[in-house]
């Protein structure tokens, strides 16, 4: 298991049973042939039994920052749903069948409650598009370009975009993405701001206190304040590493607003 938690929503993973296929069968026979009192016991028994299975498919969604509590129980409608509709006489594993339903729930959770609203009708554009992505995928053995998802679609490449763009989970730009001994990079250091040269040199002057500074100071300033360019496109100009330009330009920061 991916979890550091061995309880999830008051249930001990450590200790959920798993169902053989053929006790599997037996229950669903059960289920169709018992009395009500069987049948609703024989029901309890497949939910508990196949409780793993929900853990190995929301392993697939722990990434995303939700709640692994709330995930479980979403998944746990999904098992639910595919135990109460499964027809035991198909000529698959229950797992097999299972295995999507859960899947199908977990999303809708994700889709309908995402924290920022999209309209239904962008969500369907952006869920056909990972589908037939999906099916390009396995048919090419590749991942298929923008393009040709949105010709199979029937629909301009902006849109698409627009569409998958829509439902990606939001990230806080105080979000860590590198760190290199001390210094760390958040997703704030990588934006570019070509306005950010108007606000520095109309709200306060710094032309003496700039002059305070280093050359190579002076440089990543410039290239990141006036030239709005992101800390990777000045470490790659400059020939240092992203987290020294980081450095650097806190350290520049720090000795300006002392001076002023």
């Amino acid at each position: 298991m991916q979890f550091s938690r061995v309880e999830i929503c008051g249930i001990n993973t450590a200790n959920l049973k798993v169902l053989s296929e053929k006790e599997k069968s037996e229950l669903f026979r059960i289920m169709r042939e018992g009395s009500a009192a069987e049948k609703k016991k024989a029901r309890e028994k497949m939910i508990r039994g196949n409780l793993r299975l929900v853990l190995s498919v929301i392993q697939r969604f722990t990434n995303r920052g939700e709640n692994i509590d709330d995930l479980f129980q979403v998944g746990c409608i999904g098992l639910i749903k595919a135990i109460d509709n499964f027809d035991s006489n198909m000529n698959v594993k229950f797992s097999t069948y299972g295995v999507p339903m859960i899947i199908g729930e977990v999303r809708r959770y994700l889709r309908d409650y995402n924290y920022i609203r999209v309209s239904r009708s962008m969500r369907d554009t952006a869920y056909k598009a990972m589908q037939v992505k999906e099916r390009l995928t396995n048919e090419l053995g590749r991942e298929p370009s923008v393009e040709m998802i949105a010709k199979e679609l029937d629909m301009k490449k902006a849109d698409v975009v627009l569409a998958l763009e829509a439902i990606v989970a939001p990230v806080s730009l105080n979000e860590p993405v590198f760190t290199d001994s001390n210094d760390t990079v958040y997703v704030m250091d990588q934006i570019g701001d070509k306005n950010d040269d108007n606000m520095w040199l109309e709200e306060i002057s710094l032309r003496e206190a700039i002059s305070q500074l280093s050359p190579r100071e002076r440089k990543i300033l410039n290239l990141r304040f006036f030239q709005g360019k992101t800390q990777m496109e000045v470490s790659n100009e400059i020939g240092i590493s992203q987290a020294q330009v980081s450095r650097i330009e806190k350290g520049a920061l720090d000795r300006i607003k002392r001076e002023l």
